[in-house]
């Protein structure tokens, strides 16, 4: 039986994140929270003021001996703007950050080091991603789970979402599951 492992990430709008890493093989379950803030089990309405101090975020829960850490920061680091301070897009606010939580010293090592490595080779602009250390993650409400799969057809998912995946399907359709 193999092991799962368990990596946070932040990148911008929780829908798009749960969109992107749903469709990776390997990838067993995606859960939209928010982390990194103070407050105690934040409703949606709290984190989007910007006063909680958390980022809509994803916790996903991975098989190593199907995609690896670094795959997965990989693919997160090419599927939003890791360069912008506080924003994806037009989501603007603290809540948007992009942030890596690792969860041991191994992840925070794989991160660190592919950090620099698409700061020398990819990004043109400086990085600004957080890297953190594993904090307290509260689940998002019901109705954020599987939200760009049950309401592609709406604008935001057409005109934010859409592309992302286009994206991903283009540069690493080795990566996706069969869907």
């Amino acid at each position: 039986m193999n092991s799962l492992e368990t990596a946070y990430i932040a990148g911008g709008c929780f829908w798009c994140t749960e969109a992107v890493f749903q469709r990776l093989n390997g990838v067993q379950q995606i859960v939209s929270g928010y982390m990194g803030g103070t407050v105690k089990n934040p409703a949606y309405r709290e984190v989007c003021s910007g006063r909680t101090g958390h980022a809509e975020g994803v916790k996903v829960v991975f098989d190593p001996q199907i995609i690896s850490y670094r795959t997965l920061l990989t693919v997160f680091f090419a599927t939003h703007d890791p360069t912008t301070l506080n924003r994806q897009g037009s989501d603007v606010g603290t809540q948007y950050r992009s942030s890596v939580f690792y969860v041991n010293n191994e992840q925070k090592l794989i991160a660190e080091k592919l950090i620099s490595e698409l700061q020398k080779t990819t990004f043109e602009n400086p990085i600004v991603t957080d890297l953190l250390a594993e904090m307290p993650f509260y689940n998002a409400e019901e109705e954020h789970y599987n939200y760009y799969n049950d309401h592609s057809e709406q604008s935001y998912c057409s005109f934010v979402i859409s592309p992302k995946i286009k994206k991903l399907k283009q540069n690493y359709l080795h990566l996706l599951k069969n869907l």
